[in-house]
């Protein structure tokens, strides 16, 4: 029935962007949306010091968007609220199941004064299919990038200058009636708010410091790991602890067998051997990750090069499967990606019998896909994928939602 409707909650959705249009952004009508002036990108806040944001919730100063959807019904129009709390009873759902996930997608100021979310299309695809496995009202692709720009527009002026940071979005989707019984719940909430981040590990940090961790898994065979489920995170918590008081940064969670890496508590993982393959697990019970996938296409493209003579002096190679705590411990550099983690390298690997420390952190291979990364994100070379949507320029109203982008 949400697929049915999906048309009529577009439709519904183009109207309030033409009457409703922010005038945080800077522009009171669509036309001057689509003005060429510059003047559209409202300016970074003055009296920051960007350079200083780790990951975490930098500011409340900020405005959330929000919508609500009764079960078997429309989603509601997208409203922009001041952040702050939200009312739920006791008896909500993503209180006592747990039933809700979440997303994270960035926005970066380019070196064209531009403002652009990188793959949000990507992200929307990986939203609705979460709220799927959930049995939650997915918001159409085309909902969801409506909501996403509208949060960059509201909150443009938190977006940090070119190559220090980015505006960090958190869309929330969770069951939120008032409910007693394991069932679904009957009205939902999605809620977007935003934070200035920078470096995931914290200012100034060169490498994650990373434990190969065996005494939990972080999810089960057949079960929700490549899901972004809230209840995939709490968990590990504790392992995080432990590990940060012995020294190290995150944890590397192995199979249950604890022979083959899965993920890191928040981030994919990727290690490079001494004949310079990229070794990555293969899907299954971790999550897809956006930054995992860039990294995949991004090598397919080297290899093309490759095969092209377009690049001298690399034979980079990916590798596609169970990647052993062994192959790990042997690599020459690895590195973890993620969208709150961009490309971060490692720098020492140990488990309870072995180590490794890295000689240099970030290695080549990692040095290079950070550039080509960073290149595409801030606009230095051309988006020949087109994963930059401008939230200033591209009518997102006027896409098919049941177009999906291929990527």
């Amino acid at each position: 029935m949400w697929q049915r409707q999906a048309s009529a909650t577009v439709l519904r959705a183009r109207q309030r962007h033409v009457a409703d249009w922010p005038r945080s952004a800077g522009c009171s009508h669509p036309a001057a949306h689509f003005s060429s002036s510059s003047s559209r990108y409202p300016a970074p806040r003055e009296g920051i010091e960007w350079q200083k944001f780790g990951f975490s919730l930098a500011t409340r100063d900020t405005r959330m968007v929000v919508a609500n959807c009764e079960n078997g019904k429309m989603w509601e129009p997208l409203r922009v609220e001041p952040y702050g709390p939200l009312a739920l009873e006791p008896s909500a759902t993503i209180l006592n199941y747990g039933q809700g996930i979440f997303e994270g997608i960035k926005a970066y100021r380019t070196t064209k004064d531009r403002i652009v979310l990188f793959r949000p299309q990507k992200n929307g695809l990986r939203f609705a299919d979460g709220a799927r496995r959930m049995l939650m009202p997915p918001l159409p692709t085309q909902l969801f990038l409506e909501a996403v720009s509208t949060a960059v527009r509201e909150n443009a002026d938190w977006v940090p200058p070119c190559g220090q940071g980015a505006l960090y979005l958190r869309p929330l989707l969770f069951g939120s009636g008032a409910d007693l019984g394991v069932k679904p719940s009957s009205h939902y909430t999605m809620v977007i708010y935003v934070s200035p981040v920078g470096q995931y590990f914290g200012p100034g940090t060169s490498g994650a410091r990373m434990q190969l961790y065996k005494s939990q898994q972080r999810a089960a065979p057949s079960g929700q790991g490549n899901v972004k489920a809230v209840g995939n995170y709490a968990q590990c918590f504790s392992a995080q602890r432990m590990a940060k008081a012995d020294g190290f940064s995150d944890v590397i969670y192995l199979d249950v067998a604890g022979e083959y890496i899965d993920e890191a508590a928040a981030s994919n993982f990727f290690c490079v051997d001494a004949n310079r393959v990229i070794h990555t697990p293969q899907l299954g019970s971790i999550l897809p990750g956006v930054t995992r996938d860039t990294i995949i296409q991004l090598d397919s493209d080297i290899q093309l090069k490759q095969q092209q003579r377009a690049l001298k002096d690399s034979d980079i190679q990916l590798n596609v499967r169970k990647v052993s705590a062994k192959v790990a411990l042997a690599a020459k550099e690895a590195f973890l990606t993620g969208t709150g983690a961009g490309i971060a390298p490692v720098e020492h690997i140990a488990s309870d019998e072995e180590s490794v420390t890295f000689g240099e952190s970030p290695g080549p291979v990692t040095q290079m896909l950070q550039k080509m990364l960073s290149d595409i994100q801030l606009e230095r070379v051309a988006d020949n994928q087109r994963w930059l949507h401008d939230p200033f320029v591209q009518p997102d109203f006027s896409k098919d939602s049941f177009v999906e982008p291929t990527f």
